[in-house]
């Protein structure tokens, strides 16, 4: 079946040449089993009439899509732990294509975005560091899981397009082995991270520095004038901001935020230990490995900071520090913004203004520090969706007996100031279910010991399901 006439390939990385990536390839996998393709995103891009051979043929085998020069594994460095690393790379996955959205930008915006598609668990590449290149079955469905989940609920994130079985059993020190082998591939804007400008600083190349900093502006901030390294940067800490302001919102944890797990695009993406909260807990880590808090719930905007902060320090070979000092300073502000913001499009109602707006917010978390055990993260935005709208139906709901005292009655006054936002939302059938989807860590064991098992593959398409009929519901009737 031929690919669409949408498809539009655009391979712009490789045209920066050999400094930034090494041409790969791909690891020959002794079986390919397609476990979850992604059409929604595939549709994208134009390569939703693949058929499942030619899916599994271009990512499973990876065989370049037209127009793509081929795999490219990634340069950079980055701080692990705030310990500098300069033995880091695409050590188990690489660039396999970019190509332009199809549509859906705004009408101001005149060139679609690009997209890239990267892989995980593709083999080994230059940068491997004796690792094996590969990524477990269970990490891929973690990673899909995650993904959807937090695009469902508003969180600027890569989209999981792929996951083949490849099998091949790995041995692996953190959980039973041998397991079974996954290749995954990712959607995003961008894999461009803050390690990639860290490695140019490292070597003190002002010229690889100045080439990434054009490539970056033009292609995903082309609203910075040319040349202007401090309006680039404070592009980056918006998107940053608003970034964390919605992993906050959504309860999340992504357990490991080093400079390169961050990207210039603000989206989030590789996913490891991440977790959801199941409470209002600050200092609640998702990493087992990160035994000082480092980037606890609560700690992740500091974590964020820091790490726009070695994007700066990189950046002083090519600009000033006081107007990069400026632009950093710009976090703290867009980032209380975004929390307001993303609390509200959770809580489904419209702005009233900030004084209004930050109230909503600190009754909102006093009422979920005050729950203690008894009161989830999640249930307590699916019950009041959409404000005074839904009072009969959280007041009669399996929490009834919850929402009572003086924090909820605070909450419940912020709360009703504000109108809902597009209330039509509330006649989809996701609101008079008694209970929210959530992805918590107990929920993801069970899916994975089925598939693991059993092979029973039913408790992940079905909670994938749910997932898409919860964005479906949020979305609303008119944005599909």
């Amino acid at each position: 079946m031929p690919i669409s006439p949408a498809y539009r390939p655009d391979p712009r990385f490789a045209a920066l040449g050999p400094d930034f990536g090494d041409p790969v390839q791909a690891a020959a996998f002794p079986q390919a089993t397609l476990r979850f393709r992604n059409d929604r995103a595939a549709a994208s891009v134009g390569l939703e009439a693949l058929d499942d051979a030619e899916w599994i043929a271009h990512f499973g085998r990876f065989v370049p899509l037209p127009g793509q020069p081929g795999p490219i594994a990634m340069r950079y460095h980055g701080h692990q732990f705030r310990q500098y690393n300069a033995d880091l790379g695409d050590g188990r996955g690489f660039l396999a294509a970019q190509a332009r959205e199809v549509s859906g930008r705004p009408a101001h915006e005149k060139e679609l975005r690009l997209l890239d598609l990267g892989t995980k668990g593709s083999g080994t590449t230059p940068w491997s560091r004796g690792g094996d290149g590969r990524l477990t079955l269970k990490g891929g469905v973690r990673e899909v899981l995650a993904a959807t989940m937090l695009e469902a609920q508003g969180v600027p994130t890569s989209r999981a397009f792929s996951l083949i079985e490849t099998g091949e059993a790995l041995e692996r020190g953190d959980e039973p082995s041998p397991t079974r082998s996954a290749v995954l591939v990712r959607l995003s804007h961008s894999h461009i991270r803050f390690g990639t400008f860290q490695r140019a600083a490292y070597f003190r190349r002002t010229d690889m520095i100045e080439t990434l900093t054009e490539h970056v502006r033009a292609l995903y901030h082309p609203h910075v004038a040319g040349g202007d390294v401090p309006g680039l940067l404070s592009a980056i800490v918006q998107a940053s901001a608003r970034l964390t302001a919605r992993w906050i919102a959504a309860g999340f944890v992504h357990g490991v935020l080093n400079t390169d797990n961050l990207n210039v695009t603000g989206e989030s993406f590789d996913y490891g230990p991440w977790r959801f909260l199941p409470l209002y807990e600050p200092g609640f880590t998702a990493a087992y490995f990160d035994q000082f808090g480092l980037y606890a719930f609560s700690r992740q905007p500091e974590a964020v900071f820091w790490n726009l902060t070695q994007l700066a320090g990189a950046l002083k070979l090519v600009a000033d520090a006081e107007p990069l000092t400026a632009a950093l300073n710009g976090f703290g502000p867009a980032y209380i913004r975004e929390l307001r913001a993303a609390f509200l499009e959770r809580l489904g109602v419209q702005s009233l203004g900030e004084a209004a707006d930050q109230r909503l917010l600190d009754t909102t978390l006093a009422l979920l520090r005050q729950g203690g055990a008894d009161l989830r993260w999640e249930p307590l935005f699916h019950d009041w969706f959409g404000g005074f709208a839904s009072s009969a139906r959280a007041l009669s709901g399996p929490r009834a007996r919850l929402y009572q005292g003086e924090a909820f009655d605070a909450f419940r006054f912020a709360l009703f100031e504000h109108e809902p936002d597009r209330p039509e939302r509330l006649a989809d059938p996701v609101f008079s279910e008694p209970e929210p989807v959530e992805l918590l860590i107990d929920q993801v064991e069970a899916i994975w010991k089925a598939i693991d098992e059993d092979d029973d593959w039913s408790l992940f398409q079905s909670k994938l399901s749910r997932i898409e009929a919860g964005r479906i519901a949020l979305a609303g009737p008119f944005d599909g």
